[in-house]
């Protein structure tokens, strides 16, 4: 059987790197590298697979289309390799090491500071990186490997992920004073003015929930509508 050349994970790293960076300098500072071992690596990289990942000029950098699907395959692998240490320090301490969790903004401010001083407490060599973003940006970041778990509000179509219910959470309505149509615990969607709606901007999980609320999840910003 002949003998099979895979890339290494190096390889792979720097292919990344020239991804999020689009320059091979700030690529080359960012694994620390210089330029030169960089570019060397990612020419090895090409010769390996025999395809041009990359067009290079000199003002721009561009990946090309197939460049494009293997460095996010390349992010998944590098991911899964650092899921290896991760899996290894987990067996003997869970909770611990680094981990990346992204948390959408109408969570954010009123969950994190309920649950990171007993995260602190309980697992003290656990180190949490927070990114605040809205729920499409958190998804595509599980999915390519820049966050490690996400914490928002379901539904919300995120792919082929494991989730967790964490708690059910009530919405209500706002009426500006003596405008509420009843006293009833709960207002029925068709009293709710739709064109006097106030809601989230477009990506915001929130906002869907309200229009779905109202049974009008087909609704979309509006000059009436104004985001918040």
């Amino acid at each position: 059987m002949a003998a099979t050349y895979l890339p290494t994970l190096k390889q792979l790293q720097y292919l990344v790197a020239l991804k999020d960076h689009g320059h091979f300098g700030r690529a080359a500072e960012a694994c620390f590298v210089t330029q030169s071992t960089l570019s060397a690596g990612l020419r090895e990289l090409e010769t390996l697979i025999g395809v041009v990942l990359v067009e290079r000029t000199r003002r721009v950098v561009r990946f090309t289309p197939l460049g494009d699907s293997i460095a996010d395959k390349a992010r998944r692998v590098l991911r899964e390799a650092e899921e290896l240490g991760d899996m290894a320090r987990a067996a003997g301490q869970p909770l611990s090491g680094d981990m990346r969790m992204s948390v959408i903004p109408t969570i954010a401010p009123f969950m994190l500071p309920r649950i990171l001083p007993r995260l602190r407490k309980d697992y003290p060599d656990l180190k949490l990186f927070l990114r605040e973003e809205p729920s499409g940006a958190a998804c595509e970041g599980l999915h390519n490997g820049r966050t490690d778990c996400v914490l928002l509000a379901l539904p919300y179509a995120c792919g082929e992920v494991t989730s967790e219910t964490l708690f059910e959470d009530r919405l209500f309505v706002a009426y500006p004073s003596g405008e509420q149509p009843s006293a009833l615990p709960a207002i029925p969607a068709s009293a709710i003015d739709e064109t006097r709606l106030l809601l989230l901007e477009d990506g915001h999980c929130l906002k869907d929930h309200a229009l779905g609320a109202c049974n009008r999840p087909e609704l979309r910003a509006e000059a009436t509508m104004l985001g918040t």
